[in-house]
């Protein structure tokens, strides 16, 4: 009996101590002997993600990043992908945590880990200024339109118009602004605040958003789900900067009007 009690204590040992070790040795832990944040990103996605006139990559995102950064006391290192990209490259620890203007839909989080949302969106659809589309109600079965592979906005677009034609593009917004232009879609479809942003780096009045959202979603930051420690401080840094104004003033800059453009 007694032999059985010093066993039973030693591995209750050993369980707590291991589990202590597991604890200690998290990705923030990792990050700060590293000196640096990793961070999986687009450079097409303005105006959360983007390389501006001056060759400077810049953004909504990119300066949340740099604030996190330096709360962390770490330097930040940028990593490029297209839109399809960014999920593996975190699944595969190039990066330590993603930050886009990606939605944390139910199907994303059997993968990956999102904080909690900073902000909501929606998707939206444009099309040339002189389009006879002038309403939602306009789209009809066999109207052509661009999406962006795996974007909230391609499930959106297809659960709301399920007999249109799709075109689907892999890269940036703006390729879907392209493809509306030169005619070879009719519509295009695209989270909101991207959009809104991307508009004004093309010609003026030469694209039409349509009135209406197809949805309302959030947005967030994502880990990988061995990255707990990171996943609790980020949602603490978002209600850090909300509370202090720090969040607020970011997105009415970038993504609640168009003032980013006199600079960038």
């Amino acid at each position: 009996m007694k032999a059985a009690k010093l066993l039973s204590g030693i591995v209750a040992l050993a369980v707590f101590f291991g589990l202590s070790g597991i604890a200690s040795a998290g990705t923030l832990d990792e990050i700060l002997k590293r000196g640096e944040l990793r961070i999986a990103c687009q450079t097409q996605g303005a105006p959360f993600s983007f390389v501006d006139r001056n060759g400077n990559r810049t953004g909504s995102s990119v300066e949340l990043c740099e604030l996190i950064a330096k709360e962390m006391g770490v330097k930040v290192k940028f990593l490029n992908y297209d839109w399809d990209g960014l999920i593996p490259a975190l699944l595969s620890k190039k990066a330590d945590m993603l930050a886009a203007d990606m939605t944390p839909t139910l199907k994303r989080a059997m993968k990956i880990a999102f904080t909690d949302p900073y902000m909501y969106t929606g998707s939206v659809v444009f099309v040339k200024q002189n389009s006879p589309i002038k309403t939602l109600e306009d789209i009809t079965a066999g109207t052509k339109m661009a999406v962006l592979l795996g974007s909230t906005g391609e499930s959106d677009a297809k659960k709301v118009f399920p007999n249109a034609q799709y075109k689907t593009y892999k890269g940036g917004g703006p390729l879907l602004i392209n493809a509306v232009l030169a005619g070879h879609v009719q519509a295009g479809v695209n989270d909101g605040s991207a959009v809104r942003g991307q508009v004004a780096s093309f010609p003026p009045n030469s694209v039409r958003i349509l009135e209406g959202q197809l949805s309302r979603s959030p947005l967030a930051f994502a880990v990988r789900y061995d990255s707990p420690d990171l996943q609790s401080w980020l949602n603490l840094f978002f209600l850090h900067t909300t509370l202090d104004g720090r969040l607020g003033k970011n997105l009415d800059y970038w993504v609640n009007s168009l003032d980013w453009k006199e600079d960038h």
